[in-house]
Order: C-alpha cells, then sequence, then structure tokens
C-alpha cells in the first residue's frame, strides 16, 4: 500500500507521515507513506495507491483526479485530523479510499 500525502511544500505533512508511519507500524500494516509539495505531487501519483491533500491545498481536488485519470483515489484530509496531526486517523482514511469505502 502506496500512500501519497501533497501539501503546498511538504513540509507542513512531514510530521504527519511520521504519525501515520506510527500507527501503521503498530498495527501491523505494511505501507509506504511518503509526502511532496504540490509542485511534485505529478511525477508521484503514478507510484501511489491513493493522495491525500492537505486542507491548504483541497481546491486541487478536480483537477489531480483528472491527472490521476480514475486510477487511485485523491482526496482532501479531513482539517481536523490534519490540524491535531492525527496519524491513526488520515491512515484509516487512505485505507477506507484505497478499500473503495
Amino acid at each position: 500500500m502506496n500512500i501519497l500525502l501533497c501539501c503546498s511544500a511538504g513540509m507542513s505533512t512531514s510530521l504527519l507521515v511520521t504519525k501515520m508511519k506510527a500507527s501503521a507500524e503498530s498495527q501491523g500494516i505494511d505501507c509506504k507513506i511518503w509526502a511532496v509539495g504540490n509542485g511534485e505531487v505529478r511525477s508521484h501519483i503514478d507510484s501511489a495507491d491513493v493522495l491525500l491533500l492537505g486542507p491548504q491545498i483541497r481546491f486541487m481536488t478536480e483537477q489531480l483526479k483528472k491527472e490521476a485519470g480514475g486510477r487511485i483515489p485523491v482526496a482532501p484530509i479531513n482539517p481536523m485530523h490534519y490540524g491535531l496531526c492525527n496519524g491513526e486517523e488520515v491512515l484509516k482514511q487512505a485505507i477506507s479510499l484505497i478499500k473503495g469505502e
């Protein structure tokens, strides 16, 4: 499972990535989780199973869905979970999207 996070510069999601990795490890979930800035996201889409967007770039959701061509789910991260850096909840969101729930 490959989970890609994207924000304006890839910096604000880095702590969230760390929290998500810790949550995945504690649950025995094997996955790759990484973050990039919105200028780099297009070169990473093909390596991802899901793309989650930071709330500050949620306006790009439809554009990135088109660029993903329906191959992967693209969705904004819940602002509450993002703001609280709740890695467990964001991981749950990613897994649900991958499963098509």
